[in-house]
């Protein structure tokens, strides 16, 4: 059996999770899968395996301790190669998780994905997030994470109109969230959200990330997401 990280292991932990076996199998197969589809499309710009150990299975696994503890439906916005929604499917298989990928080749890829590890609690939507926000899927999800695909007043608009009253928003970010939180922070009022939490994310060799918690206490206003042909491009006005 090939050794796995213990890097893996210490992460689960913070979260009160053991990985079994298998588990870290179906995290190593699917790092094999990710390096394999990305030579023929752009789903990674890491090149190394043990780089993507850390920065794509690590990083993914630093969520685990602000998801629900209880079974819950979880939103993986922008998923591109499926980080981080894969590696929590296959952590907390009591989850059921949805990963929105409107990129269909990419979507493919995560589908077979998927089928390949035996993911049974996963499923893709081929589907621009504003669409699937104004679908019957609006307001069912507990949690929704993403992953740095855009600033937090558009991440606000797509993700919070996603959750349940009570449900979470979990944004994985950089340092440039010091910049981007006062800008959004009317959108997240008018979207439904509580004031932002940041929780420090500490992972080796890694720039200074945090993952933004914003609590979401009433509904959102059935005008957003708005289309992409609408929103132009221009973020909810402060």
């Amino acid at each position: 059996m090939p050794d796995h990280p213990p890097l893996w292991n210490e992460l689960a932990a913070r979260a009160g999770l053991t990985l079994s076996d298998a588990q870290l199998g179906q995290l190593s197969t699917y790092l094999d899968l990710l390096f394999t589809a990305n030579q023929r499309m752009n789903l990674t710009r890491i090149s190394d395996r043990a780089s993507a150990e850390v920065q794509h299975i690590g990083d993914a696994l630093t969520v685990l301790p602000w998801l629900p503890k209880q079974p819950h439906r979880l939103a993986d916005v922008g998923s591109g190669g499926g980080v981080p929604g894969i590696p929590l499917a296959i952590c907390r298989p009591d989850a059921t998780v949805v990963l929105i990928e409107s990129t269909r080749k990419k979507a493919v890829f995560l589908r077979e994905t998927a089928v390949a590890i035996g993911l049974t609690n996963l499923t893709v939507l081929d589907q621009r997030v504003e669409d699937v926000g104004q679908s019957p899927a609006r307001e069912t999800f507990d949690a929704a994470v993403v992953r740095a695909v855009a600033t937090m007043d558009w991440l606000a608009e797509w993700c919070l109109p996603l959750l349940k009253i009570g449900g979470k928003m979990l944004a994985m970010k950089g340092q440039k969230i010091a910049e981007e939180l006062p800008a959004a922070a009317m959108a997240i009022r008018r979207l439904g959200g509580s004031p932002a939490v940041i929780r420090p994310v500490e992972l080796p060799g890694s720039e200074h990330r945090v993952i933004v918690e914003i609590v979401k206490h009433q509904r959102s206003d059935a005008m957003f997401p708005r289309s992409a042909t609408v929103a132009k491009g221009r973020p909810i006005p402060s």
